[in-house]
């Protein structure tokens, strides 16, 4: 199984990165919705695509505006966004709106109900996560191999997330901050790399991913990832059009 990093950044695109979208192209599954979501049309091998959203803030959804001109008019009849049902309205009532998109959208919006059965006999799982205005991580599993794409929330050993992570094959895990020296992390709802080093090191995955980085940060690296390799080796930070196999 691959999925394609499609946007790593945080907040605004940059010449970078796009903001959160990640593909699992022969599932047919799109990770949020971001400025990402405009390279979408390069990886489609699917005739559907299942759009899970993880919230509702504007660079993890704008990208389904983009739908209508990226992928062909009959995938877009069986295309779904799946979320939480307060944010799919939000979305269907703002987003879509004539005043801001007068286009119909072609596609259905389905709440989520745990489990979520997948493509290619996958199961997924969501779990609620701290942020601001509420967002949701989650878990992806097929026998043999596994994922967990967590983003805008604020991590820490023992936060309520780990048992819903731990042992995954591929973690994804913002770190919008090298620390959270200046309380930045806790007060934004994100996640401070140190702190998703010492996660990692308690939940054990296969191979640590990271997203969602300060776009401000134009570095290369963005984070200096010295000190969070020595709690956790096996970490790296995500780039836009990496393909990952898990």
């Amino acid at each position: 199984m691959k999925i394609v990093l499609l946007g790593t950044g945080g907040y605004f695109p940059t010449k970078q990165r796009h903001t959160a979208c990640f593909m699992l192209p022969e599932a047919g599954i799109v990770l949020d919705a971001g400025t990402g979501m405009c390279e979408i049309g390069k990886y489609l091998q699917t005739d559907y695509l299942h759009v899970y959203l993880s919230h509702a803030h504007l660079d993890h959804i704008v990208g389904l505006t983009y739908l209508l001109n990226l992928v062909p008019q009959p995938v877009l009849a069986k295309t779904t966004i799946h979320g939480e049902a307060e944010k799919l309205a939000a979305v269907r009532d703002h987003l879509f709106a004539p005043a801001v998109f007068p286009v119909n959208a072609a596609f259905r919006f389905q709440p989520l109900c745990n489990p979520v059965p997948l493509p290619l006999g996958g199961t997924l799982t969501y779990f609620p996560l701290a942020h601001p205005g509420g967002s949701l991580g989650f878990r992806l599993d097929w026998p043999g191999r596994s994922l967990a794409y967590v983003t805008d929330t604020t991590a820490a050993v023992g936060a309520p997330y780990i048992e819903s992570i731990r042992g995954v094959d591929l973690l994804l895990h913002e770190a919008y901050f090298p620390n959270d020296s200046d309380n930045l992390a806790q007060v934004t709802g994100h996640s401070a790399l140190d702190a998703v080093a010492a996660l990692a090191a308690d939940v054990k995955p296969k191979r640590l991913i990271i997203v969602h980085v300060d776009p401000n940060r134009e570095a290369v690296p963005p984070l200096d990832l010295r000190a969070a390799r020595r709690v956790f080796a096996p970490l790296e930070i995500g780039e836009d059009a990496d393909v990952i196999c898990f």
